[in-house]
């Protein structure tokens, strides 16, 4: 009988993952990260690798496609409901909610892109980029407002992992 590899997911033990979050396959979460309620990653077809204190929001859908992988970098936030497939985001970034960010996409650190936002396949940004639309352009650099706005978000989402570690927040689910 041939012995088949198993995909198997590597998660460092400080990362928050909250009730009904799904992780399958070849997918590595760095410390300090969070991956909220009812988010799906699947490294089913290449790996996926998610940087430290990153916040995965949520019902986000991160999803490596035909053996290319994903690449979140460190202090990232991916907004509620966006959609990540086999690209490579940075450091500091923010994909806001609803956001689409397509296969061989390449978003540069200290970037934002907006909500709603459809970043096509094979799309390239440089660093401190504000990008909008549907399909997603440049509008203009970031100022240094928004780019230290990225940082408190990651904060932000730092300190509510460690609430509902400590069960300072707790929930409400069926009848409990």
């Amino acid at each position: 009988m041939k012995k088949t590899n198993v995909l198997k997911p590597e998660i460092d033990e400080s990362v928050f993952i909250a009730e009904g979050a799904r992780i399958y396959g070849d997918v590595r979460i760095e410390a300090g990260s969070s991956v909220w309620f009812n988010a799906v990653i699947r490294g089913d077809e290449g790996k996926i690798t998610i940087g430290t204190n990153t916040n995965i929001q949520d019902n986000v859908v991160i999803h490596s496609d035909m053996m290319t992988p994903v690449e979140i970098g460190d202090q990232a936030t991916i907004g509620h409901g966006a959609v990540i497939r086999s690209c490579k985001i940075g450091s500091h970034v923010m994909v806001g909610m609803n956001a689409t960010v397509m296969s061989h996409a390449n978003i540069g650190d200290h970037s934002i892109v907006g909500a709603h936002a459809f970043v096509p396949y094979n799309k390239t940004f440089p660093p401190g980029s504000l990008i909008v639309g549907a399909p997603a352009r440049f509008i203009r650099a970031l100022n240094e407002e928004e780019i230290e706005g990225n940082k408190m978000v990651v904060k932000i989402y730092e300190d509510l992992a460690l609430a509902y570690t400590h069960q300072k927040i707790v929930g409400y689910r069926n009848g409990k």
